[in-house]
């Protein structure tokens, strides 16, 4: 008998993004509702079938979301804010309106603020509970994907966001904290398993990824209250305890007390899961779901160590489920369809589907007295003896050099800025915005004909460069003080980046959910990071020949770049950064020597690989990530302005190191977050000079002129005027040119309006 396999979650995109499309035709009144409903269930039709096929004993149900799965939970818990209910809309609709906003007949609503998930690159809506807010069961979601699986023929498990973490994620918006709803959540979840041992549930997940954080005695305690009570009646319903990002030492020794029928633990990035079986042992009458295939990477298992770590939780006697790391939501869906890559590189990845294909192996395997002696492990073990061809002597011997020095720019931030504003000569409260102009379908149409070979470079160029004087005449014409270029030649902020530098991959269709319809394409870093020639100089010097005003030239700094791919697993993520940010340093170089007095270097994901655990931030990230993003600027002119942006993460407890990298002015996102940062920058004294998103990209609707000058107000109470600068969020890419040229408008209006007061 093989051992029994478990899959946390699996991506809900489709193989070919179809839920994505589906979606956007209903925002935009092409299908309508029974159409949304039928594709996605042909795609959990897909999804558990695959599974089942590839031998996974333990399916997940519930895992499927239009948009994201902690805003389902939120759903299911009832907690859905007045203003949304208000609109009116049906009960799809409310859901949209939450995750992105609603401008129509019902009403005008923002959208619920969005935040990274953990250390990821995906992003959840962020619940908001009011005082005054009943907690509801509300479980058909649930339990018709569960009924539907089952008549499939596919028994699942249900997936809930755990109460825990549920109640440390959720926003409360009044003087209610999370133990004044505490006992609500916890009659949802007991109604939860009651409903589940009503209609014979064989298991129930609970996903619970805040234990991997830093937990106090009140959270522990907190934690025990809450299950506690919903287990003290569980049934023949058996709970699964699911942890993932980490390892769950600060209540280990508690857990396998508390009566769950089993728990899931990441050996990935849990560094200190071995050692807690270890000292504190696991019950011999619980089930171990044992996270050693990686869900987050897309490199292919090593099953030599994986199923010798197997073997070593086999002789201490406990009962071992071999499962993900984590849900496979954060790894493209599968490698069939790559025609382009070479089998030399294809042989080392593994993506969602082929992930279920290790899992059978490793569960056949692990069964097998004298596995090493089979072909499928013999195999395994030939690709990881062999040399791969990933190394460059002269990026290693160009890295060896860099000294203390190259990490410090001088003079020191207060006097360039002073210089900066007499020779740049900007008005007070400066509009900007931060770098994409809308990808409409001519953009695109352009570029994937190039990629074709259907038109030839020069018309490629000339395409670029009419779109490019246009914008900046667009730019002009509305009143913006320091333009941008409008990236059309770009496809993505990093695939764009890594496809102009030597020692990376390119997919053509191995997408990731980033958030509700957003999708990227990461490349792969496969191995040492170079630039050969200048990539962005051309377009920037053509675009500052169409204006006298100041152009921006763009780019995406080392942190985010490595982020936002796959990265590799021989050498060190500070080794990696390093040799980016030389190559983002020369490029940085190149365009001040061609002219460009203001550089933005986007940083959007550097709170993302920030550890969980405070005592981890500084010695396992920031005192490396930092640094390099230094290196990328330090050579320039004190007259040179250095912009970066960060979006979507909780920043407030780094503010001092993001001060750190001297950049010359940070745009931050904030509006979706209701300016929460403002705080911070205050109490920390922030040098950098600042632009706090006045309106939310993420959402197709227009902020109005007042929306913007009250949010602007709000800045000029916690911010100084000399250092407080206008723009959006974030990029305008995947926003529409109606609602783009109407936002910017009104936006550059609320300057005027700011600047009279």
């Amino acid at each position: 008998m093989n051992m029994k396999t478990s899959v946390i979650g699996f991506p809900r995109i489709g193989t070919l993004r179809e839920l994505k499309f589906a979606s956007e035709k209903y925002f935009r009144k092409e299908i309508d509702g029974n159409e949304l409903t039928q594709t996605a269930e042909e795609l959990r039709k897909t999804h558990w079938t695959l599974q089942k096929e590839s031998g996974i004993n333990f399916i997940s149900g519930n895992d499927f979301s239009f948009y994201d799965m902690v805003l389902d939970t939120a759903v299911l818990l009832g907690i859905i804010p007045k203003r949304y209910q208000e609109l009116g809309l049906s009960a799809i609709d409310t859901y949209f309106a939450m995750a992105r906003g609603y401008q129509g007949e019902s009403g005008d609503v923002k959208a619920l603020a969005m935040k990274k998930w953990f250390n990821t690159n995906y992003h959840y809506i962020v619940p908001e509970i009011e005082d005054d807010t009943k907690i509801t069961l509300n479980a058909n979601k649930l339990f018709h994907e569960y009924f539907e699986a089952k008549r499939l023929g596919i028994e699942t498990k249900p997936v809930v966001i755990g109460a825990f973490t549920m109640l440390k994620l959720i926003r409360y918006t009044g003087k209610k904290t999370a133990r004044d709803f505490a006992e609500a959540i916890i009659r949802a979840y007991q109604e939860l398993l009651a409903k589940c041992n009503e209609e014979q549930v064989e298991w129930l997940q609970f996903d619970e990824p805040s234990l991997v954080k830093d937990l106090d005695a009140e959270d522990i305690e907190l934690f025990h209250r809450i299950y506690d009570n919903i287990l003290s009646d569980a049934g023949k319903c058996r709970v699964l305890l699911q942890t993932y990002f980490g390892d769950v030492r600060d209540i280990y020794a508690d857990l396998i007390r508390m009566p769950f029928a089993a728990i899931g633990l990441d050996f990935i990035e849990g560094r200190q899961t071995c050692e807690l079986i270890e000292k504190f042992g696991f019950p011999q009458d619980k089930t171990l779901f044992a996270g050693l295939v990686n869900g987050k990477n897309i490199w292919r298992n090593h099953y030599e160590k994986t199923l010798g770590t197997v073997a070593d939780l086999k002789k201490k006697g406990i009962s071992v489920v071999l499962s993900t790391s984590c849900s496979l939501l954060h790894v493209p869906y599968t490698l069939k369809h790559e025609t382009k890559l070479s089998q030399e590189f294809t042989s080392y990845f593994a993506f969602a589907e082929e992930k279920l294909a290790e899992l059978k192996e490793l569960g056949q395997l692990a069964d097998q007295d004298n596995y090493q002696e089979s072909e499928v492990y013999q195999k395994n073990k030939a690709l990881f003896a062999g040399e791969r061809d990933c190394r460059n002597e002269e990026v290693t011997k160009r890295l060896s050099g860099v000294i203390e020095k190259d990490y410090i720019r001088l003079p020191k931030r207060s006097e360039r800025q002073a210089l900066q504003k007499k020779e740049l000569k900007l008005p007070e409260f400066p509009t900007t915005t931060i770098g994409s102009f809308p990808q409409t379908k001519d953009v695109k149409a352009n570029r994937s004909a190039f990629r074709r070979g259907e038109i030839s470079k020069e018309e490629y160029v000339a395409f670029n460069k009419k779109k490019i004087a246009d914008c900046v005449k667009w730019q002009e014409e509305i009143g913006l003080d320091v333009l941008v270029h409008g990236e059309y030649e770009r496809n993505d902020m990093v695939e764009y980046f890594g496809e102009a530098l030597g020692g990376f991959l390119f997919t053509e269709k191995a997408w990731v959910q980033s958030y509700g319809t957003r999708c990227v394409k990461p490349p792969i870093i496969w191995g040492d990071v170079y630039r050969d020639k200048p990539i962005t100089v051309e377009w920037s010097v053509y675009a500052q020949s169409q204006t006298d005003k100041i152009m921006k030239g763009m780019l995406t700094g080392p942190v985010t770049i490595l982020n936002w791919s796959f990265p590799r697993e021989d050498i060190s993520i500070k080794e990696s950064i390093s040799q980016i940010a030389l190559a983002i340093r020369d490029e940085v170089l190149d365009l001040e020597a061609n002219g460009i007095r203001m550089i933005q270097i986007d940083e959007a994901a550097l709170r993302e690989k920030l550890p969980l655990r405070r005592s981890d931030w500084y010695s396992e990230y920031l005192d490396f990530a930092i640094p390099a993003f230094r290196l990328t600027h330090s050579g320039v002119k004190a007259d040179t302005q250095i912009h970066t942006h960060m979006c979507y993460s909780e920043f407030t407890d780094i503010i001092p190191a993001i001060d750190d990298m001297d950049a010359d002015v940070i745009t931050f996102e904030a509006s979706r977050s209701d300016l929460q940062i403002l705080d911070a920058l205050r109490e920390n004294h922030f040098e950098t000079e600042v632009g706090p998103g006045v309106y939310d990209i993420h959402s197709p609707r227009v902020p109005s002129v007042e929306e913007m000058v009250q949010a602007l107000r709000l800045m000029l109470t916690k911010i100084e005027p000399e250092k407080l600068w206008v723009n959006p969020d974030c990029g305008l890419k995947t926003r529409g040119v109606p609602e783009t040229d109407a936002s910017l408008r009104n936006m550059v209006e609320a300057a005027k309006q700011i600047r009279q007061q």
